[in-house]
């Protein structure tokens, strides 16, 4: 059995587990929405195009700190109290963590998923960039959106805000710091 299709297994096993008794059901559909349009889509691109084993890595393990965070919500994290505790913080940064890591391990999948069209090959690590920036940016967007049409009262829980007014931009800020600390180790590596 192929190493994609092993990890594909483990996903969804861990996804399932997490799947029965999440702190809010209302939050964690909301969340897994994502999971629903983004897996196949990552699916039919790794049938058409392939994506390298490093790459695999990448987006199974952000699968699974997402999946974690729907289950528990990302602003009541229970795992990351004690580094809210022993950091002094006022809120449960694990969403701030999986924005960082949103961009840090999604850079190099959508980096060859772009190099696989000859006409971008040249621009791909570029296109990569914006892409993943848009993304960020578009993401707050539809959080906040979605919340709004669908369960207003699940604000706090779904937005995870926890009491910040700039909790989206500094959200988009974790993205394009994992965005660059990416790039940086990438061109030493490459």
């Amino acid at each position: 059995m192929k190493l994609k299709s092993i990890l594909f297994i483990i996903y969804l096993i861990i996804w399932l587990l997490l799947a029965i008794d999440p702190r809010y059901r209302s939050d964690w559909l909301l969340e897994n929405l994502l999971v629903f349009i983004a897996l196949p889509i990552i699916l039919w691109s790794e049938r058409k195009y392939g994506f390298s084993e490093a790459s695999t890595w990448m987006l199974f393990l952000f699968f699974i700190l997402h999946a974690i965070g729907a289950h528990y919500t990302y602003s009541e994290m229970p795992f990351f109290t004690p580094v809210t505790e022993f950091f002094g913080f006022e809120r449960n940064h694990y969403d701030r963590l999986v924005h960082f890591m949103f961009a840090f391990l999604l850079f190099l999948p959508f980096y060859e998923l772009f190099s696989s069209f000859q006409k971008l090959k040249s621009n791909a690590w570029l296109l990569t960039v914006l892409f993943l920036i848009a993304l960020s940016g578009v993401y707050e967007v539809l959080e906040w959106g979605a919340t709004e049409v669908t369960h207003p009262e699940l604000g706090t829980a779904f937005l995870g805000m926890q009491g910040d007014s700039w909790d989206a931009q500094k959200d988009m800020a974790a993205s394009y710091l994992g965005i660059f600390l990416f790039i940086l180790l990438w061109k030493r590596v490459k």
